[in-house]
């Protein structure tokens, strides 16, 4: 038997620090390259970094996931395009990275790199790779940074400054969520400028540029350290600049000025619907309902649907796709979406291009109903958009609902390009009832948007004098309020599409008898 120290002068370390101190020498020549940021289409030009999930020194494969960032439209996971090793984190949580801009440094095999796209990943400086005279080098253990053990986990998501819970959202530096290049970040740093003085700024959106520093130090003004901050007493104004999402939804309303509008407002009886309400909530299919609230099979066990073929399996749901009971939106989605295939109208949108110089105006129809989703979250209003509609049941609308509520709620938001595709619904709809006691509104309409947005109220039950042969009767009324795109629809038309949608709405027994 061979005793422990001649074993190990054998048979050499153990098995884990031999891997650590021989595998630079088995992967060879190791190079130094940028990650840009890829682009990501839906007309993405820029994106906010909101988490990163690696930290310096970490070792990532390919397609772990980097970093989170944020867009005017969804949330996006960057994932690592090779094996490698993090370096250096170019871009800091909640400052903004152009499409094109590194995002980060890795170390990578250089034979790895044969054939990478170079909108992905560049060469940071060929001196900065390894010779195999210096991996040949026995390398020797050396002791961990204290500054690598001081940096605070990533794992701990930082909540997003509009986010309610953010309980240190207002205590957060100033400078912290302005728009500034990381580089213009240092220079303001090396120079004691305090870049929440300075916006908005002179470059895109307000950013701020080296410019607007060297500009603000030229009159003199004495550096921030030098005039400590009083305390805001309760009574004085707070300034608060606007969050990403919030600052896109400022500019969209800006440019729905563009669009004239008309305005169309009734109310719609939904007292068959609510009568037939009870009867689906009933009988919700299993696969739709929560974990804990499913019925048992009371079917006699000697019974097998699948005795004779496999019977359909249900599909496999996200427990945010799940729910316990229906409301009346999906009923009054799947209606509309009926009016709509009978009037193409509304299912059209602008050919994007085609308004540009002199060129007339063209009209995209498409063959299915797809309908935008009015969505508040923590983080902004968005407008996710599910697709055919008309194709789509009213319980498999319900549950896209609840996963789209679900990942709005989410701080940063969770919604990806795959809700929010760039061609969104032709038709917008906005469940503001769902929030107050208003029966009425008047919804906005902004390019891009579709030919009409309708405001859905709270429902109430009313004494209707026409009904119950002249005597009366108590029925369940609810206001929409729509807004048509005047260039496209006209007055009538959209007064005759709402009546259309009112045959389905109040006579919901015809989906019977059109085979939902």
């Amino acid at each position: 038997m061979i005793t422990r120290p001649l074993a190990r002068f054998l048979l050499g370390r153990p098995s884990s620090v031999t891997r650590f101190h021989t595998s630079a020498f088995l992967l060879g020549a190791r190079t130094l390259q940028k990650f840009k940021l890829a682009d990501i289409g839906e007309g993405i030009t820029e994106c906010e970094i909101v988490k990163w999930n690696v930290k310096l020194h970490d070792t990532v494969q390919a397609f772990d996931p980097l970093c989170e960032v944020q867009s005017d439209k969804a949330s996006v996971e960057i994932t690592s395009p090779f094996d490698g090793v993090v370096k250096e984190l170019l871009v800091q949580e909640g400052e903004v990275a152009k499409v094109g801009s590194g995002l980060c440094l890795i170390e990578v095999e250089e034979d790895a790199m044969e054939g990478a796209d170079p909108s992905v990943m560049e060469p940071l400086d060929k001196s900065s790779k390894e010779t195999p005279k210096e991996q040949s080098a026995p390398p020797t253990p050396s002791p961990p940074e204290p500054a690598v053990d001081n940096v605070p986990a990533t794992n701990s998501r930082r909540l997003h400054p509009m986010d309610p819970s953010n309980a240190q959202g207002s205590k957060l530096s100033s400078s912290s969520d302005v728009l500034a290049p990381p580089s213009v970040r240092h220079f303001a740093r090396e120079k004691g400028v305090d870049l929440g003085l300075l916006t908005p700024g002179s470059g895109k959106d307000g950013r701020i540029e080296k410019r607007d520093i060297e500009s603000y130090l030229s009159r003199g003004t004495s550096r921030p350290e030098e005039q400590p901050k009083q305390p805001r007493s309760q009574g004085e104004d707070a300034i608060v600049e606007l969050g990403r999402t919030r600052y896109g939804m400022w500019k969209a309303m800006v440019k729905s000025l563009e669009i004239p509008h008309f305005g169309y407002s009734t109310t719609l009886d939904i007292t068959e619907l609510n009568n037939i309400l009870p009867i689906l909530n009933t009988h919700v299919p299993q696969h739709y309902l929560p974990e804990g609230t499913r019925s048992k099979d009371h079917r006699p066990q000697s019974i097998n649907p699948s005795a004779v073929y496999p019977a359909p399996s249900s599909p496999q749901l996200l427990e945010s796709q799940k729910f316990s009971h229906l409301t009346f939106l999906p009923i009054l989605l799947k209606t509309l979406s009926k009016a709509m295939i009978e009037w193409p109208l509304f299912r059209a949108s602008i050919t994007p291009g085609s308004s540009e110089g002199a060129n007339k105006p063209t009209l995209t129809i498409r063959p299915n109903a797809d309908i935008s989703i009015a969505l508040s979250t923590p983080s902004g209003l968005y407008t996710p958009t599910i697709q055919s509609v008309n194709n789509t049941s009213i319980y498999s609308l319900a549950s896209h609902l609840k996963h789209l509520s679900s990942l709005g709620r989410q701080t940063p938001s969770g919604l990806t390009p795959k809700e929010m595709p760039k061609r969104g619904g032709t038709i917008t709809v906005s469940n503001v009832g769902a929030i107050g006691q208003g029966e009425f509104a008047s919804p906005v309409l902004v390019p891009g948007g579709g030919v009409a947005i309708v405001a859905i109220g709270r429902a109430k039950w009313e004494w209707d004098v026409s009904k119950g042969a002249d005597k009366g009767e108590r029925r369940l009324k609810l206001g929409v309020s729509w807004s048509g795109d005047h260039r496209v629809v006209e007055g009538a038309e959209l007064a005759a599409f709402v009546e259309c949608w009112r045959s389905y709405v109040e006579a919901p027994q015809r989906l019977i008898a059109e085979g939902v």
